[in-house]
């Protein structure tokens, strides 16, 4: 059986156990809240949040560094990068908008009263800026500070591409602590149905009904969002830049949509969608083999959506208002973290804990996120692999067909 049909599963028998338990055996849930449900679900979470750090830092040293090579980026290369960071800056704001209009998370399940999102007076932005850098790195590691150990990542990355040959050591030390994070997420993904039982059931015992309504607005602020975003943005993107027609463009890569529904990973589409952007929407070989795989490393529109509705989400749910700063905080952490965040299952909740921790709120509250993530994971990868598409669109109409001409 797959993991995502264990976790539905588990996700069905927590809810059933959990409401089981709010209407009818309240008095029983406590102790079995306190030594079993509570438990399951804290050990999950307390494992993710071991692999943050990390990850992390291994992923962006390797997204950095293998796209810090200026011949290998050049022209293209700015191009692409660009269209990336700059659409998953547009998708977090949508996402922003959408959640705190619908507010999701109003009721204020934890027992509080609504949370109210006061516009607190943001620092100065070079005092922003200067806080990304970090004094003592180690300090950054130990204390979790995201936004520096990204930057001092970034800068690694970029020493290792400047110097080539001469760290092909240390770059090799950085793939294998990388492949040793990925391997440890899969074996703490594959705990996730328990931890997901434990959650769901924790909350829904404690919460009762009312868990499960602000579930449906959180599921609907991001769909809402993830529509938003490619009606928006990438019809936009392949009609004006990319002199496509959206129709033909959506009809025409919708194979590869498909799959990346199914499969709920930007890597193991990225064949197909190479192929679906080549045969079907005319992108040439050169650009599509650059722009896409780049994309599956860096491009992450979907899953910042995520992260930013389920950031207000959780806010509301736990009654801790967000200032514009922290707004900002998390347009910063999610954007920067999108470099080299592996195209896998499961990731998204790493990053989604790391985007918290950065603004101070719960990763306990990953919990109600987490009961509905699987159908969302499916949505968010399609999304992720059609822009990838769109900024290949988009290159290759900015470069006249030159790279098709080249290799003709």
């Amino acid at each position: 059986m797959s993991l995502t049909k264990k976790i539905v599963i588990a996700l069905i028998l927590g809810v059933v156990v959990g409401l089981g338990f709010n209407l009818f055996a309240s008095e029983a849930f406590a102790p079995i809240d306190t030594y079993v449900l509570t438990p399951i679900g804290q050990i999950f979470l307390k494992l993710i949040t071991m692999l943050v750090v990390p990850l992390v830092f291994f992923s962006i040293v390797l997204g950095t560094a293998g796209m810090g090579d200026t011949k290998k980026l050049g022209r293209i290369g700015t191009k692409t990068v660009g269209f990336y960071l700059l659409s998953t800056v547009i998708a977090l704001c949508i996402a922003f908008a959408v959640a705190l209009v619908i507010q999701p998370g109003q009721e204020g399940l934890m027992g509080t009263e609504n949370a109210d999102f006061e516009a607190a007076e943001a620092p100065p932005v070079m005092e922003t800026l200067l806080n990304i850098i970090p004094t003592n790195p180690v300090d950054a590691f130990a204390n979790g500070k995201m936004l520096q150990i990204i930057f001092f990542a970034i800068f690694i990355g970029f020493a290792l591409a400047y110097l080539g040959k001469k760290t092909s050591g240390v770059l090799r030390l950085m793939e294998q602590g990388n492949e040793i994070m990925m391997f440890l997420v899969t074996v703490v993904m594959k705990l996730a149905p328990y931890g997901a039982f434990g959650l769901i059931a924790s909350a829904i015992g404690k919460l009762g009904l009312d868990a499960l309504s602000s579930m449906a607005m959180y599921m609907i602020c991001v769909i809402l969002a993830l529509l938003l975003h490619v009606g928006i943005v990438y019809s936009s993107a392949v009609y004006f830049l990319g002199k496509m027609k959206p129709l033909h463009f959506f009809k025409n890569f919708a194979p590869a949509m498909t799959v990346a529904f199914s499969t709920s990973s930007s890597n193991a589409t990225l064949p197909l969608s190479m192929k679906t952007a080549q045969d079907r929407l005319g992108v040439s070989r050169p650009i599509s083999g650059f722009v896409q795989p780049l994309g599956a490393t860096i491009n992450m529109d979907g899953t910042a959506i995520m992260q930013a509705v389920a950031t207000v989400f959780i806010a509301q749910v736990f009654a801790e208002p967000l200032s514009i700063a922290a707004l900002l905080t998390v347009v910063l952490t999610a954007t920067l973290a999108s470099i080299g965040t592996a195209g896998v299952p499961g990731v998204g909740m790493i990053m989604l804990a790391m985007v918290l921790q950065s603004v101070g709120l719960p990763v306990e509250g990953i919990a109600l996120v987490l009961a509905v993530d699987r159908i969302l994971d499916m949505l968010r990868t399609s999304v992720n692999i059609t822009g990838d598409a769109a900024c290949a669109v988009f290159v290759e109409q900015s470069e006249g067909g030159k790279e098709k001409a080249e290799t003709a």
